[in-house]
């Protein structure tokens, strides 16, 4: 299996895109402004105590309070109270090495017996803000790596039980034993198996000191603040699945290109070139058949295999996905290893299809009838196969009785949601059009408008591939006309993103012309 990553990175948001064997399998948009994400570290102050949920409201700066459980308090809390006295003290930044731990707090305690009204504590988001709801918090503090999470305030260290061979395990554990600060806690990742001591010893020190510099920031602080902010988003994804599988990494922004090779250059120097920058003239996700496949494959109805298809709908409580053969052609397969047919490339495509939106809570799927219990049972191992891949903890129930399967999926961030559907660019939804026969009279009026009136002697024009091909048809072609009546260099860049009687113009530099308002100026 080859992977690659696709970064797109525009003005407003930042689109990441995972691809294996050519197939979108992840997809992630973020907005360039955004905040409270996973990994952040706030100094928050405590809002309302709600004993009977045993938590807290705690204000990190969101517009809504954020929610933080005892459970969630971690027993290292009253050292980590502790650290914040002492941070109070402006003439000396506290070293965690040369503190006593304080006692662990109760596991059964209430949240009244440990917090107040007014308080300040240092909590990291555990889940984003999701729909109305504000981040949940923990108080357990931590700073993932590639091969280990580094958790001030605990002084032990663990290996994932991912990790089978028993001596690796010794070994890797009397390792960090032996390198790790004292006061800090190390949970050692399965990436970690058969490292060396000098990359390990490496990432360590690098988590280190991003626990010093979230010190430094927190002796200065005022709730709420940012005391810790978790590397961007690329960086982080590429963190949680960078693999030998990984083939190429294509990003058309030089500044996140040097930002991801530079990462790439710290965990796998040998690997850094496959870094590339994208400099196209085609939007870079439609020069890698993303942008087809995000229309394709969120929408209500899905396809996936000899007109077989999924339907996927969306409830507060829960996800459904129902199972349809479709129209699907005569086989000569009877009617119970036909259901067993489409059920497994639909086990397939629903695995991708979880991965891709990041579906989390309780998913219910309703496959199409099936009576021998040995496919039922080979259905239940294939979808358990199939989500392997699936970074998200995740639980999967075996077939009821009335052939519907469950499976919880975590879920830390939003939802992805992608509009599939789009208003008529001709009617703008209103039903009556204009002759569209006229389209390309309107572009020319655009391009006299730039040249004679703003000036403009180079720029390029993005239209929908249809247009883009008419517009460029034949030796002398519309595009051939307009450059030499003009006399500028015009690009014609299809845009797939585009409808077909939208268009957007953008000088030479990149930037987007607003011709609405310029025309509104003059």
């Amino acid at each position: 299996m080859v992977s690659e990553l696709v970064v797109d990175v525009q003005p407003n948001e930042i689109s990441i895109a995972v691809l294996e064997d050519k197939k979108l399998v992840e997809l992630q948009k973020e907005a360039q402004d955004v905040s409270f994400s996973v990994g952040n570290i706030y100094l928050g102050r405590v809002k309302k105590l709600m004993p009977a949920l045993n938590a807290a409201f705690v204000d990190v700066g969101h517009k809504k309070d954020a929610f933080l459980h005892y459970l969630d308090l971690g027993v290292e809390f009253n050292s980590v109270s502790y650290f914040q006295k002492l941070s109070e003290d402006k003439k000396k930044i506290p070293q965690i090495q040369k503190m006593k731990l304080q006692p662990d707090i109760e596991k059964d305690g209430t949240i009244n017996d440990v917090l107040k009204v007014g308080q300040e504590v240092l909590v990291q988001v555990a889940k984003e803000p999701i729909s109305t709801k504000g981040p949940r918090l923990t108080a357990e503090l931590s700073f993932a790596g590639r091969f280990m999470v580094l958790i001030p305030f605990i002084d032990k260290v663990s290996v994932s039980q991912k990790i089978k061979s028993r001596e690796e395990r010794a070994r890797l554990r009397q390792l960090i034993q032996s390198i790790k600060p004292k006061n800090f806690g190390v949970i050692i990742r399965t990436n970690a198996e058969e490292k060396r001591v000098a990359e390990l010893d490496s990432e360590l020190k690098i988590l280190v000191q991003r626990w010093e510099d979230a010190s430094v920031k927190l002796q200065k602080a005022k709730a709420p603040a940012l005391i810790f902010e978790e590397t961007a988003r690329t960086v982080a994804l590429l963190r949680d699945i960078f693999n030998p599988s990984f083939e190429q990494i294509h990003v058309n922004d030089k500044d996140v290109y040097k930002q991801i090779t530079e990462y790439v250059s710290l965990i796998a120097p040998g690997k850094k070139n496959i870094v590339k920058l994208y400099s196209g003239a085609l939007p870079i996700l439609d020069n890698f058949g993303v942008t087809k496949q995000v229309k394709s494959l969120f929408g209500k109805t899905v396809t996936f295999k000899n007109g077989a298809y999924l339907i996927i709908e969306h409830t507060e409580a829960l996800h459904v996905i129902d199972v349809n053969s479709g129209n699907r052609n005569k086989s000569k397969l009877g009617q119970e290893d036909a259901a067993f047919e489409v059920n497994t490339a639909a086990a397939e495509e629903i695995a991708r299809q979880l991965r891709l939106r990041d579906m989390g809570g309780i998913i219910v799927i309703d496959f199409i009838d099936m009576h021998k219990g040995d496919h039922r049972n080979k259905l239940l191992g294939k979808m358990q196969e199939f989500m392997s891949q699936d970074r998200a903890k995740h639980n999967i129930l075996p077939l009821s009785k009335f052939g519907v399967m469950q499976i919880t999926r975590q879920r830390v961030r939003p939802e992805m949601e992608v509009t599939t559907s789009e208003v008529c660019p001709t009617c703008f939804g209103k039903g009556k059009i204009k002759s569209s026969i006229l389209f390309t009279d309107t572009l020319e009026g655009k391009i006299d408008y730039l040249v004679k009136r703003l000036k403009v002697k180079k720029f390029s024009l993005h239209i929908h591939p249809y247009v883009a091909a008419y517009v460029q048809q034949g030796l002398f072609s519309l595009k051939y006309k307009w450059r030499k009546k003009y006399n500028v260099g015009l690009k014609i860049i299809p845009d797939q993103s585009l409808g077909f009687l939208q268009y957007v113009f953008y000088d030479k530099e990149g930037n987007e012309i607003d011709l609405k308002e310029e025309i509104e100026m003059k």
